[in-house]
C-alpha cells in the first residue's frame, strides 16, 4: 500500500469538485504540479514518477476549490453549426448549409468569407474543421515562408494540430530530417497579426532551440514588440479552445 493511499496507475481519473482529473507521469519535472487542459476542460495532475501519483491525487484534492474555480471561469463550448459567425484569421467567416462538400468561399459583392457545405450536426462540424485546418495550413505555411526568408533560414516542414497547451512547436533538424514546425489550428480563429507572431516565435527557434536574450532579439526583428502579442494570447486563448469540437480531433 502506497504512504498516500491507494496506488494509482498512469493515466489514472478522478472526479474532483465534479471536475475530471487525470494522472499523469512527467519525468522531465521534479514535483507534483496541477494545469488546467483547456482543450479536454480537465486538470491534469502530474507527478516525476509512478510512485508518487497517490501524492499528486492527494494534492489535487486538497485544491478542490480551485479546480472548481478554474474550470468555472472556461467559456462554454461552442460546436461549429450553419448560422454560426467565427473570424479566421481577422475576417468574419458565416458557416453556412449547401448541397456540396465543405469549402470555402471567397468575399463577394461586399460579403464577407463563408464556409458552406452539407451534413448536420457532428458531422457538419467536422468537415467545417477540416476546412478551417486546411485554410490554417496554407496561411501559417505562407508566414513561415516569410519569416524564413527574412532569417536566412531553410524552410521547415510545416504541419497543422490541436496542441492542449501550446500554439506552436519547433523540432531542430536531424541527419537526413529538416527541421519540424508545428501549429494549432486554432490561430486561424486569431487575427493575423497573433498568428504570425506565432509563426515568427516558431521561425526564431530554427536559429535559437532556448527563449534567451537572442531568441527575443530575432523574434522583434521579424514582429516588433512581442508583449502584445502574448498578452492577447493570455487574454483569449481560453475562448478560443472552447470553439470546434468537444473532443481531441485529427489535423489534417
Amino acid at each position: 500500500m502506497s504512504l498516500f493511499g491507494r496506488k494509482y496507475a498512469d493515466g489514472d481519473r478522478l472526479d474532483i469538485a465534479g471536475a475530471v482529473v487525470q494522472l499523469k507521469v512527467n519525468g522531465r519535472t521534479r514535483r507534483i504540479s496541477l494545469r488546467l487542459d483547456r482543450r479536454q476542460r480537465q486538470i491534469i495532475a502530474s507527478a516525476p514518477s509512478v510512485a508518487l501519483l497517490s501524492e499528486a491525487a492527494t494534492f489535487a484534492r486538497t485544491r478542490a476549490q480551485w479546480i472548481k474555480d478554474c474550470l468555472a471561469a472556461l467559456p462554454e463550448p461552442v460546436g461549429f453549426a450553419p448560422g454560426m459567425t467565427v473570424h479566421l484569421f481577422g475576417q468574419p467567416c458565416q458557416l453556412e448549409l449547401a448541397p456540396h462538400t465543405h469549402r470555402l468561399l471567397s468575399a463577394q459583392s461586399g460579403e464577407g468569407l463563408r464556409i458552406a457545405g452539407r451534413g448536420e450536426g457532428v458531422a457538419y462540424a467536422r468537415a467545417t474543421l477540416r476546412t478551417i485546418q486546411r485554410e490554417a495550413l496554407r496561411v501559417l505555411t505562407a508566414q513561415t515562408e516569410q519569416h524564413c526568408q527574412t532569417l536566412g533560414v531553410r524552410l521547415p516542414s510545416i504541419a497543422i494540430m490541436d496542441a492542449r497547451s501550446r500554439w506552436g512547436s519547433c523540432r531542430a533538424a536531424l541527419p537526413g530530417k529538416p527541421a519540424a514546425i508545428r501549429y494549432s489550428w486554432r490561430l486561424a480563429l486569431a487575427p493575423l497579426e497573433i498568428a504570425d507572431y506565432v509563426a515568427a516565435h516558431e521561425c526564431a527557434h530554427l536559429l535559437e532551440l532556448n527563449h534567451g536574450p537572442q531568441f527575443w532579439a530575432h523574434v522583434e526583428s521579424l514582429v516588433g514588440d512581442p508583449r502584445p502579442y502574448r498578452a492577447w494570447l493570455r487574454a483569449e486563448g481560453g475562448r478560443l479552445h472552447a470553439i470546434g469540437l468537444p473532443g481531441p480531433v485529427q489535423a489534417v
